[in-house]
Parts: structure tokens; sequence; C-alpha cells
């Protein structure tokens, strides 16, 4: 099977952690063409579920103010791999431990997700925190500052994407992955 082969590419601007990149290619038929994308170091989400006191699921969430929207978004604990040599697995603790003041020794992965796969090589690690733990609140920036912690049971919050109240992408996917994993 032929394959696309990149013949060159240009970084067009770097800030922070991204890259706006432009690359030529080669499709498979030969065919050359020319794609600008944003290259990203990538991020992480992290599902933190505890049982409440009836024994039922409840998921922790933060809302955020998120300036490219100018509106609040209500996700799961989330950051960017921005530590050189930090692993998925610690930086979605750190995210945890940062935003909502827990954290957890029961981490299982819940996989990757592709955010914008057309503009962008961003990938998101999933993991899901079970048993959570009371620790210090480290929060970075006036976004985070302002950050709430709301606390839904796993129950509502799927009934709350399916009527779009929760429609955060990293939420959404990590949520419902969850779900069905503490449901088998």
């Amino acid at each position: 099977m032929a394959h696309f082969e990149r013949t060159k590419r240009t970084v067009l601007h770097e800030w922070v952690l991204w890259k706006l990149v432009q690359s030529r290619f080669r499709s498979p038929v030969g065919e050359e063409f020319v794609r600008t994308y944003v290259e990203s170091p990538g991020a992480t989400g992290i599902v933190p579920v505890r049982l409440n006191p009836d024994g039922k699921y409840e998921v922790v969430m933060v809302r955020q103010y998120r300036p490219a929207l100018d509106a609040y978004s209500l996700e799961i604990p989330a950051g960017m791999r921005d530590v050189a040599g930090e692993d998925a697995l610690s930086t979605a603790l750190r995210e945890l431990q940062e935003e909502t003041g827990f954290t957890s020794t029961d981490v299982r992965s819940l996989g990757q997700i592709l955010q914008a796969p057309g503009i962008t090589n961003a990938a998101v690690q999933l993991f899901l925190a079970v048993g959570l733990s009371e620790v210090p609140l480290s929060r970075h920036g006036p976004e985070e500052d302002d950050m709430s912690v709301e606390i839904f049971l796993l129950d509502d919050a799927v009934r709350m994407i399916e009527t779009g109240e929760i429609d955060n992408a990293m939420a959404v996917v990590g949520i419902l992955r969850a779900d069905r994993i503490l449901k088998q």
C-alpha cells in the first residue's frame, strides 16, 4: 500500500507550547499539496470519581472560564503536557491536584483521543481516578483562580452529556468511557 510522504516542513510561528507548521506532502499517486496545522505537545484529562454515602458514583468536575469562548466550560481536570520529561499519568495527577484538591492511587487508562486531527496533532491521554483523597490545591493563573469545583452523580453527568449541558469533548469522552468501565 502506498503512503503519503512529507517532503518539507517549515515552522511558521512558535508560541508557548505550540507551533504553526506548514508542510508539503506527496500523495500515494504523486500529487503534491501543502497543509498548515498546529503542532502540540499533547494534553491529559482525568475523570475523578468517588462513591457517595449512598454507594453511587460521583464525578468531580471544574467550571472554568475559557477566553476563546468568552464563556465558562464544564470540564474534567485537564492540562497540557508542558513539563519536560513528565509522563502522561503524572501530568494527569498533577492537574487533578492543582484544579480540584484531590488525588488518587487507583488510576486507570481510558485511552487517547485526537481533538481536531484536521488542524492539529493534539492528542489527549485520558485517565479514570477512583477513590479520591484530599490534598492541597495549587492553582495557576487567573482562569484557575476563578475555577469552581462541581460534583455530580455520574448518572447525572451522563444525562448532562445527552442534553448538551456537558459539551467539552474531553469531558464527554472521558465520562462516557469511565461510566462504561465502572458499570461492568
